[in-house]
């Protein structure tokens, strides 16, 4: 019985662990995916200008490839001359950073990211391992420290 319920638990945890965290604001600045926390605590003086859309319909033709993590918004940055330089790391180095396929998708709070391209700021991860997705070994990467 004590090992049904452990498995219970262990299976419990994992599956809350990979659902989307709905209260991250993802952000995205120079086609670069970073959140609003991000740039509100470590560089709001890189900050030119800022858009925000408040669902994935609303999306200009250039962020509609990030419509899947607009479904509660979506803010646009626009940085200052000479604040292009946060660090970025795209998804498939993250992926190789574990020793998986460089196309694997890789969660961040629960938001799969598919395409091996796509750049994040490093500020946003800060805690990440290896975790049982739909029967494969992913990245998962936490925002909030």
């Amino acid at each position: 019985m004590k090992k049904l319920l452990y498995s219970f638990l262990l299976l419990a945890s994992a599956t809350l662990f990979a659902q989307k965290n709905t209260s991250t604001k993802f952000a995205v600045a120079n086609d670069v995916v970073g959140t609003v926390d991000m740039f509100t605590a470590n560089h709001k003086n890189a900050i030119q200008s800022t858009r925000t859309f408040k669902s994935a319909a609303e999306l200009p033709q250039n962020l509609k490839k990030f419509s899947f993590i607009a479904d509660k918004g979506l803010v646009e940055y626009k940085l200052k001359t000479g604040q292009t330089n946060i660090d970025r790391i795209a998804v498939s180095d993250i992926n190789a950073q574990f020793g998986f396929p460089k196309d694997t998708p890789v969660l961040i709070d629960g938001y799969e990211f598919t395409n091996p391209d796509t750049l994040i700021f490093g500020d946003i991860l800060n805690k990440m391992e290896a975790v049982d997705h739909n029967g494969k070994k992913v990245a998962s990467i936490s925002t909030k420290q």
